[in-house]
């Protein structure tokens, strides 16, 4: 799914997400005013096909300079969380490293104007190969990260490999250690993270345009 057209002017906005359900909601986020082309990319579930997906995006023409935004659900680590709050990485992690995102302040700003009603935490968000449940999830917790999904560090990861850009994570908690789901979109819980990442892109459009700004 793109929006906007011509491989011309500012460089594009590639938002990749793993499930069905997440491209959904995103699309009925709507372009907005975008300063360049808009894709929202279905990559697959697991590090593997995120790898995989964002680096043949990243090889097209038109896309070798986009700026690349991880975003869907993720499950959060911190006693305290709850279903809809969001994530903004400060950096992704993994057992193959750790990458820094940009404009962490401005993209929670933007958020928190899209969102204005719910929680916004910034920290590390670390990659898994598998569901994390239990013991692991506090284990994840206790060596510093925030929140905890399967595509986020691998997508960033191929887009800084493909080349220098503006990366970011942005995840919606569907659940928490206290409100463990069983499958999204079934409780109550699911569909409060689907209405917030429904409200996500405008704010990613925000982002993407001021970061495109001449620096004073």
């Amino acid at each position: 799914m793109t929006y906007g057209t011509g491989s011309s002017g500012p460089p594009p906005l590639l938002v990749a997400c793993a499930l069905g359900i997440e491209r959904l909601a995103l699309r009925g986020g709507g372009p907005g005013d975008a300063a360049g082309p808009v894709t929202v990319l279905r990559t697959g579930m697991g590090p593997q096909a995120a790898d995989h997906a964002v680096t043949e995006a990243l090889r097209e023409v038109a896309m070798r300079e986009a700026a690349v935004v991880a975003t869907g659900f993720c499950a959060g680590l911190a006693p305290g969380m709850h279903p809809g709050d969001l994530v903004v990485a400060d950096e992704t992690r993994d057992r193959e490293g750790s990458t820094e995102c940009s404009g962490v302040e401005l993209l929670a700003k933007e958020l928190a104007r899209a969102v204005p009603r719910r929680v916004i935490h910034t920290g590390p968000l670390v990659g898994s190969d598998h569901v994390v449940r239990g013991a692991e999830r506090a284990a994840l917790h206790a060596a510093g990260a925030l929140a905890v999904d399967m595509e986020s560090a691998a997508t960033l990861r191929s887009a800084v490999r493909a080349g220098p850009r503006p990366v970011a994570a942005v995840r919606v908690v569907v659940d928490a250690p206290e409100h463990e789901l069983v499958r999204i979109g079934t409780l109550r819980g699911g569909i409060s993270a689907f209405r917030v990442l429904r409200t996500v892109l405008p704010a990613f459009i925000e982002w993407h345009r001021s970061l495109l700004l001449p620096r004073r």
